[in-house]
């Protein structure tokens, strides 16, 4: 494996390579696990990324699609033992799109599409006895409407759900309702456009008090901008800043942009943007947005896709490559020193349909504390994975523990098929060489390792879904301990 960093100064210079001692992990336990893959239309953004979600008192909950018609919130200990399990029938065209818990309960939000109307609705699980609620609505719409949304709080204990209004096929407004972790409703809100023009991209997020805070990728995508709502005042307050126009006589447009909201209410977005004439990558551009007291903007120096960045890529994948191409950001993760990792991967399709996915290097990028760019660095890997099942084998999951990045792969590394875990020492830059977790994935056309449900426990503590062989039919659920 090749790896490449880029240290940001004044100037960009090539430094050396470093090694950490490597990870030793050993497997402690495994279970059998059912599951089934899911076949989505858009394979490339998963409803529910995550489906695996540690419990503060230890254990983790696991939405399951373990048949068709049929998923399964369980519960289990933090040695894979299952406490329950509670059966989540769906409809024929039903489908889930949320999957959150607070410190009490669970909460899975569905998708309903039946006689002319599409409905989200919600069940609530007790986390100690496993009951589920009735289904409680939360939004209604049109089918021939735009597909509703849904929004968790980063504690789970409040909820957005709205629905969007449109003229001539053109987002006018969006009509929303807040509920409170019991899905009782707190407030009805509109969320007005009419300023935005015909071209723009909007969602919605929600702070742990219930706050709501409209984020806009706008000015016909030259604009990040985000307007904060308050349930007990009529006032909105907006912050934006313009990331793209014209540069050097080229237009330059946002591309790809990523909100997210923190538990303190500071948001972080990242935007990757690019030439409108050409398509050429041009620059990735940060931003804090913090509405504190008076209100605070902060934008980072912006990070050119030159052609040293380019070459700096082929050097780290071995590619020789002309141009940057299918490049989306993945991940805005934050440090506890207030540090910035901002994540993009390169993901795509070899044409036409059915055709197997492929994501291959990760780019990386280190902001410390005041968003000035420290350092960035491509990470070299090369994975595939059949189209039935979409990007839920292939690609990474990363988790932060104090200073660090933690990565987990699949993939297939001399000869070996395996999870992998990576580390990135956020303060300089420096990743580990992949170490195997030691599952011995199988490496076929059939279900192996499924990404969405690994998830760590603690920094020691992980938990994956693989198959060990290829002689082997069915899944297991691991519990790995890093030494």
């Amino acid at each position: 494996m090749r790896f490449s960093f880029l240290f940001t100064s004044a100037f960009l210079v090539v430094a050396s390579t470093l090694h950490p001692a490597p990870v030793a992990a050993q497997r402690v336990k495994s279970a059998a696990f059912n599951y089934l893959p899911e076949v989505s239309a858009d394979r490339y953004n998963q409803r529910v990324a995550r489906k695996t979600l540690p419990l503060a008192a230890g254990g983790f909950l696991i939405l399951a699609h373990q048949a068709a018609g049929q998923y399964a919130v369980e519960r289990y200990d933090a040695d894979l033992k299952r406490q329950w399990s509670t059966p989540l029938p769906l409809a024929a065209g039903e489908v889930v799109d949320g999957f959150a818990r607070s410190k009490d309960q669970a909460t899975v939000v569905v998708h309903q599409n039946e006689a002319g109307t599409q409905r989200l609705v919600a069940y609530t699980l007790n986390l100690a006895t496993g009951q589920k609620s009735p289904a409680r609505k939360l939004i209604e719409a049109n089918s021939r409407d735009r597909r509703p949304g849904v929004a968790f709080s980063p504690d789970g204990t409040r909820l957005v759900a709205w629905r969007y209004l449109t003229q001539n096929n053109q987002i006018k407004s969006l009509s929303a309702s807040v509920y409170d972790g019991q899905l009782l409703k707190l407030k009805n809100r509109s969320y007005d456009f009419q300023d935005q023009g015909d071209f723009f991209s909007v969602t919605v997020h929600i702070g742990n008090d219930g706050t709501q805070f409209v984020t806009l990728a706008g000015d016909h995508m030259k604009k990040l901008a985000v307007r904060r709502y308050l349930n007990d005042s009529p006032d909105v307050k907006v912050m934006s800043v313009s990331v793209g126009g014209t540069f050097g006589g080229k237009e330059v447009n946002i591309f790809d942009s990523r909100f997210v909201l923190r538990p303190d209410n500071t948001l972080y977005a990242a935007a990757i943007c690019n030439e409108r004439a050409t398509g050429l990558y041009h620059s990735l551009k940060l931003v804090k947005f913090d509405f504190a007291g008076e209100g605070d903007l902060k934008l980072a120096t912006e990070m050119l896709f030159s052609p040293e960045y380019l070459a700096q890529t082929n050097q780290a994948t071995g590619a020789k490559a002309t141009r940057l191409d299918d490049i989306y950001l993945t991940d805005l993760l934050l440090t506890d020193a207030q540090q910035v990792v901002v994540m993009a991967e390169k993901k795509f399709e070899e044409g036409g349909e059915g055709s197997p996915g492929h994501t291959r290097e990760l780019h990386v990028f280190g902001y410390n504390e005041f968003l000035r760019p420290d350092w960035h660095g491509i990470v070299a890997k090369d994975q595939v994975a059949p189209a039935a099942e979409g990007y839920s084998a292939i690609g990474y999951q990363a988790a932060t523990f104090g200073s660090d990045v933690e990565l987990v792969t699949w993939e297939k590394i001399n000869g070996k098929s395996d999870l992998y875990l990576r580390r990135i020492s956020v303060p300089t830059g420096v990743v580990s060489e992949p170490k195997a977790l030691g599952l011995s994935v199988a490496a076929d056309q059939n279900p192996a390792y499924v990404k969405d449900f690994t998830a760590w426990l603690d920094a020691k503590t992980i938990i994956g879904v693989s198959r060990p062989s290829k002689k082997s039919a069915a899944l297991m659920l691991n519990k790995i301990v890093l030494k």
